[in-house]
């Protein structure tokens, strides 16, 4: 959406000087920003007010074939990628330099789209990788390569990042996280529910086809013993609700007492091999995981590891390989775990890679196409409001003490909130990009971006640092920071929408906005203060009052059903359903004091109340297929789109006085069982 100055306060004066007449002053007509059309208005919004608002849409929209799910979002990130593929093929076509900017984003592109090139290299790209793993004789020869691949970005069972130390937000430090799985989470390897144990036969069938397509021996062997080293590993990661847990993530430990934890494993040597040789503690998030995974390695025989790193070699690079390896990888990946029946385009896959190698680049020429100052402008406004909604309304909660009420005060006067792209653009001088090596671009790709973050370690954080590129549909919360970030690209409508009256845009993009400032209250984002330190600023009672409130928002969303087999993860989407229901919440509030003593305009017969509501549940119009529903609830911290709008408006007072919701309604609560937490 193009946020521009706020419609309501634009006046357009006409001088006329025919005659004696006055000087005219007109209002812009706005809209109401309601897509009537998108609308089933036979349904009762009390009943399903996703249906009610985009029924017409969901029923006429088929889910296009190269989608999984498709949806208000999938639009403008299509829009976006359309965006992207002009600025590259206007880089493409200049008479770049070698070196510069241009020539990177017109030859990557090209690597990706040159599939004859590709074909003609078939695997020879990673063999190098594969003689390294035939010439492993040892245990601490495999954790050697482990190592020295995990610079390059291929896969092994523990992943290393650099973030901000969570009790230290100034300083960079290193994390470690659980990994080494194929499958998406534990639970496909551990539960019989569901399509778990189909999946896991295709995906043995998978593994042993691409090793037979890379021209490995022993495919079917092979592929048995990596299931049986994955499962090894998926029963000993923690639950992913157990994930979220910022205190529980928060182990330090100096790098000497590592053996104690994992005596099997060279710390020192792998650390020194990564580029981190004096490094001095490490934050393991999941040391049951780490302790646990010590006798994993010694549980399989240095040739059983071979045939699983062969694996992450194989898997981490298909997408850049030869056809046969790409069309086998999307078969899996796409078809049979997300019920995607085609590819989508070269072209969009091409610019997904751009963006992910050279985001900021392109980024810098998106934002001078398509986010003029004004939108920032109005974008910061707009956030302003919302802080001040969310001050009002944390000054009149009555279930929260005034001593934690002074310390989230405190915290939200700290809030950054960062619009349309960074102040400071990343530099992509060291990397180097071959129009005819696309695997050597995205190795040399991750090893620049692995020695820059290995570089921080120890040195303080740089708070101009994106997270997100300006072209991205989203936006974020950091915790660590502090900060709400907005990219440009979510500035579009059915989001915000200049020509709209603003009820609509108080729901949609002030519902985000609201969504965005709530992760700093949600269960983990309320565990760290102003500074981004993280400590409990809370009283006992409140907190425990706190958890009372939310712990009734994960029973509501956790009754939901997506199918007759399956509920959505109220525990595991926590975080976000309070970011929604706090985020509408707070939007209400800055629409209302917006209007003063004023009351709202009837447009297009709704009325304002009705409209935030509407301009909310518009952004989540969309449909997907079992399949990826199905993989949404397993891996993803959001609840699906339906119920991010039912599960949301019920719970709010305004929603029953503006569509005169009564007892017998489907999403009627009694005012008792509705939660309110900001």
């Amino acid at each position: 959406m193009k946020a521009l100055l706020n419609p309501l306060y634009i006046v357009v004066v006409l001088v006329a000087v025919i005659a004696c007449e006055p000087p005219q002053k007109e209002s812009p007509q706005l809209s109401s920003g309601v897509l009537v059309e998108n609308m089933d208005t036979t349904v009762n919004p009390g009943d399903n007010f996703q249906m009610y608002v985009n029924g017409t849409w969901i029923k006429n929209t088929e889910i296009p074939a190269d989608k999984s799910s498709y949806g208000t979002m999938t639009v403008l990130r299509e829009e976006s990628q359309e965006d992207v593929k002009t600025i590259i093929e206007e880089a493409a076509s200049s008479e770049a330099p070698e070196g510069s900017d241009e020539q990177k984003v017109g030859d990557l592109f090209a690597s990706f789209m040159n599939m004859d090139k590709r074909n003609e290299l078939g695997v020879a790209p990673i063999e190098p990788e594969l003689d390294k793993i035939n010439n492993i004789k040892s245990y601490d020869d495999m954790q050697y390569f482990i190592a020295e691949s995990s610079i390059k970005g291929l896969g092994g069972p523990v992943a290393f990042w650099v973030s901000s130390d969570f009790k230290n937000p100034d300083i960079n430090t290193l994390y470690t996280w659980q990994r080494g799985l194929g499958l998406p989470d534990r639970e496909y390897y551990l539960s019989d529910e569901g399509k778990n144990p189909e999946i896991r036969e295709k995906y043995v069938s998978h593994i042993a086809k691409m090793f037979e397509l890379a021209g490995l021996d022993n495919a079917d062997a092979q592929a048995k013993t990596i299931m049986d080293i994955e499962t090894a590993i998926a029963g000993k990661h923690l639950r992913k609700e157990e994930t979220r847990d910022r205190n529980k993530m928060y182990n330090k430990f100096p790098v000497d007492s590592l053996d104690a934890l994992m005596p099997n494993w060279d710390w020192k040597s792998y650390f020194t091999t990564i580029g981190l040789p004096d490094l001095e503690h490490v934050i393991v998030t999941q040391p049951s995981y780490v302790l646990a995974l010590d006798d994993i390695l010694t549980s399989y025989s240095v040739d059983d590891w071979k045939s699983y790193l062969r694996w992450r070699v194989v898997n981490d690079a298909a997408n850049y390989l030869n056809k046969e390896l790409d069309d086998q990888d999307f078969e899996f990946y796409s078809k049979t775990l997300r019920g995607t029946p085609e590819p989508r385009p070269m072209w969009r896959r091409g610019v997904s890679v751009v963006n992910g190698v050279l985001g900021e680049v392109v980024g810098k020429v998106y934002v001078s196409k398509h986010f003029p100052p004004e939108a920032k402008e109005r974008m910061s406004e707009l956030v302003g409001n919302l802080i001040k909604a969310y001050e009002a309304s944390i000054k009149d909660l009555d279930w929260m003490g005034e001593e934690t009420k002074q310390e989230a005060l405190k915290k939200l006067s700290k809030f950054d909130p960062k619009i349309g792209y960074p102040d400071k653009w990343k530099d992509y001088s060291d990397l180097v990009i071959d129009a005819e090596d696309l695997f050597g671009n995205i190795k040399r790709s991750n090893m620049v971006e692995h020695y820059k973050d290995i570089a921080k370690v120890g040195q303080p954080v740089d708070r101009t640092e994106w997270g997100m590129t300006p072209q991205t549909v989203n936006a974020y919360y950091n915790p660590s920071k502090n900060e709400v970030v907005f990219p440009a690209a979510i500035l579009q409508s059915p989001f915000f929408d200049m020509s709209a009256d603003d009820a609509t845009n108080y729901g949609a993009i002030g519902g985000v906005i609201g969504h965005e400032i709530g992760h700093g209250f949600d269960d983990q984002g309320s565990k760290t203060d102003g500074d981004g330190v993280l400590r409990n600023w809370w009283t006992d009672e409140d907190r425990t009052e706190f958890e009372k409130r939310t712990g009734a928002l994960v029973e509501q969303y956790s009754s939901f059903k997506v199918f007759d087999d399956l509920n959505v993860n109220g525990e595991f989407t926590l975080g976000e359903n309070i970011g929604d229901l706090g985020g509408l919440t707070i939007a209400m509030k800055a629409y209302k004091m917006s209007l003063g003593d004023k009351e709202p305009e009837v447009i297009d017969g709704f009325t304002g109340y009705q409209r935030v509501f509407i301009g909310w549940a518009q952004g989540w119009a969309g449909k997907s297929r079992e399949e990826a529903l199905r993989m949404q609830v397993s891996t993803d911290p959001h609840s699906p789109r339906d119920f991010r709008v039912n599960g949301v408006v019920r719970n709010i007072p305004e929603f029953y006085e503006a569509f005169d919701v009564q007892p017998g309604d489907s999403l009627y609560l009694a005012p008792e069982e509705r939660v309110k937490i900001w």
